[in-house]
């Protein structure tokens, strides 16, 4: 199995593929838009501000990689935190336009609905799964992942919401719909959850 992490200049892209190697499989790092197409599955890392994320996908010029691989031949791809952001069409931060594979926005946590919770949303949190799917074969049995954010997806469409999770109110924190998947929380740092979670995506055939 070929798995391409890509590389636009922003994520955890050494932690990403140590846990895939732990999962037991193999990975590269590349910003070759020659081995994102040739690539078997692909994960869409992010660490950061989603204008800088945009900016840096278009001036790499691996836009119209990406919608080629993901959106024509279906490749098969995780994004993680920033890059499960990246796949809506719009964000607040920075109110810019992202890819679009989700009819879905990016929106800040409010803090007047927080209380007194902090934001950005960091620590560990249940994920409860809200439809059967192969990264989530146990619908009634939450797991637990690591979350730093101040901003989560909205979705349009309730059937793209995969999982949620609480932090001042429910919300969503995975996203699926055919080949591609989204995570706003990082397996790759979430120890024997996030291997599980790996493991899978290895394992997933849409």
């Amino acid at each position: 199995m070929s798995i391409c992490i890509i590389d636009y200049g922003l994520g955890n892209l050494a932690s990403i593929r140590n846990m895939i190697r732990k999962a037991g499989g193999k990975s590269e790092i590349s910003s070759d838009p020659t081995v994102i197409a040739a690539a078997e599955k692909l994960i869409l890392p992010g660490v950061g501000h989603f204008a800088a994320g945009m900016e840096n996908i278009l001036k790499s010029g691996l836009l119209p990689v990406l919608h080629e691989a993901v959106l024509e031949r279906k490749t098969p791809i995780l994004g993680i935190c920033l890059g499960m952001q990246l796949m809506a069409g719009h964000s607040e931060e920075g109110d810019v336009a992202g890819l679009g594979w989700f009819d879905a926005d990016i929106i800040r946590f409010r803090q007047e609905d927080m209380g007194n919770l902090k934001v950005p949303h960091m620590g560990w949190n249940e994920v409860k799964p809200a439809k059967a799917h192969a990264l989530f074969p146990n619908v009634d049995e939450p797991e637990r992942f690591y979350f730093v954010h101040s901003y989560h997806i909205r979705c349009n469409n309730p059937e793209d919401v995969l999982a949620t999770a609480h932090y001042g109110y429910d919300f969503t924190c995975a996203v699926s719909r055919k080949n591609i998947a989204g995570m706003q929380f990082h397996p790759e740092k979430s120890h024997r959850f996030g291997m599980g979670m790996m493991e899978r995506f290895i394992q997933w055939q849409p």
